[in-house]
């Protein structure tokens, strides 16, 4: 079965929607092949990928090579691209433009859009001409410069309120699903209930209707401090160190090639 934004949207209290990060045809086969419904071909892949700071350098032209891969490596899950820092902030025309060469040339199924009422008019737009849209609010990590960092958004009840609005204009203009990223847990359980579209909750408490979370943080891959929010169900860092190093012992001795290894 191939999963499509309606199927997803339709999972909305009936069942709980793992999502996980992607970049490549590997990592995507594997995601893929645990049956994850959804995968984000996230614009996270300019610090877990490409050695950036932030995720506001990332370009057009990045992100439709890491979707073109990870489409390649995906059999049955959604790929939904991530829209990058000023693919889409410009004007309408521009926004439809990028988002059509997600699907036309990277082989995406949707995309993400960073937002929420100010993007109203672009998600509506967007599915509008066929192309579905994932949307995202709370803590939105192209809008750090003016948000101060990375911080927990919501946390008055002004700001929550804020954010409901918000959540409710993105379901108004057609998105079929929703990321809440870093916001209280009783706040990600009322937004939830508010929509009829599932949430995607990241640091957003149990209530959402799914998890998602960045593939390199869940496998413990790196050696920085991860979030909160992020639980790692292995801790590859120093398995994979302690191979590398192993590795060049036996190179630098002259063990490896063994005679198994050679033709």
């Amino acid at each position: 079965m191939r999963w499509t934004a309606e199927k997803i949207k339709n999972l909305k209290g009936k069942h709980k929607i793992p999502v996980l990060t992607a970049y490549d045809a590997l990592t995507a086969s594997l995601v893929d092949g645990a049956d994850v419904p959804m995968v984000l071909v996230g614009d996270s892949l300019g610090m877990t990928v490409l050695g950036y700071d932030t995720t506001l350098p990332v370009s057009m032209d990045e992100m439709l090579h890491h979707t073109k891969a990870v489409s390649r490596g995906v059999k049955h899950a959604l790929v939904v691209a991530d829209m990058p820092f000023m693919s889409y902030q410009p004007s309408l025309e521009i926004g439809l433009g990028n988002a059509g060469r997600f699907i036309k040339e990277a082989g995406a199924d949707a995309v993400k859009v960073e937002g929420g009422m100010m993007r109203s008019e672009l998600i509506e737009a967007l599915v509008g001409n066929g192309i579905p849209v994932l949307g995202h609010i709370g803590l939105t990590p192209q809008s750090i410069k003016a948000m101060g960092g990375y911080k927990v958004q919501g946390k008055t009840s002004e700001k929550a309120r804020q954010l409901l609005d918000d959540a409710m204009a993105v379901e108004q203009a057609g998105a079929f699903a929703l990321v809440l990223e870093c916001v209280p847990a009783e706040l990600g359980e009322m937004i939830s209930s508010a929509l009829t579209i599932p949430t995607i909750g990241i640091g957003a408490g149990v209530g959402c209707d799914g998890q998602i979370l960045v593939f390199t943080d869940l496998l413990g891959m790196s050696d920085k401090p991860a979030p909160k929010f992020v639980k790692k169900y292995a801790n590859l860092n120093p398995i994979i160190t302690e191979a590398l190093a192993a590795y060049k012992a036996e190179v630098e001795s002259g063990t490896y090639p063994s005679e198994e290894q050679a033709y």
